[in-house]
């Protein structure tokens, strides 16, 4: 099938013009916005090397899976789970049902990392206390009860 340049012109939303006759590009200008009136078409006539900034409306939907599914959510209730993009899809799954539903796996990583703390451990605490939410006292036989846990995910030692 052919197709004419009224066509392809019309299945346009947005139509650019790059010349350097200015005359000549005002009467192309005029003409295609006399033709394309009852549309919503934005004409610009850029100079050569000036930037043109263009917008595109695009909607992103997430469908949730596995566990995540199981319950649906009220307004404004927070969903949490793991967000994972394959090629324009979007899905939400709970962290146990990544093996399942991808190719992707999950692995633990244990790190010890030890920093010189000259202050007082109960200054450090008060600290990370006025920083995160939850900092817990945790016992610790060899440490003599001077460890912590933050969020359930790091553990502070005094040693």
């Amino acid at each position: 099938m052919l197709y004419d340049e009224q066509d392809i012109l019309r299945s346009m939303d947005k139509i650019e013009i790059h010349l350097d006759l200015w005359n000549e590009i005002g009467r192309l200008k005029q003409k295609l916005i006399t033709q394309f009136a009852d549309r919503n078409t934005k004409i610009i006539s850029p100079k050569n090397c000036q930037s043109v900034e263009m917008y595109f409306n695009s909607e992103k939907m997430e469908k949730t899976i596995g566990r995540v599914a199981e319950k649906t959510p009220e307004v404004g209730e927070t969903v949490n789970g793991l967000l994972v993009k394959k090629a324009f899809t979007y899905q939400i799954m709970a962290l146990d049902d990544l093996h399942v539903f991808s190719q992707l796996s999950t692995t633990n990583i244990s790190q010890r990392i030890t920093i010189a703390y000259a202050g007082a451990f109960g200054v450090l605490k008060h600290r990370l206390k006025q920083i995160f939410e939850s900092v817990e006292s945790l016992p610790d036989e060899e440490s003599e009860g001077r460890a912590f846990g933050v969020h359930e995910r790091l553990t502070v030692k005094y040693e």
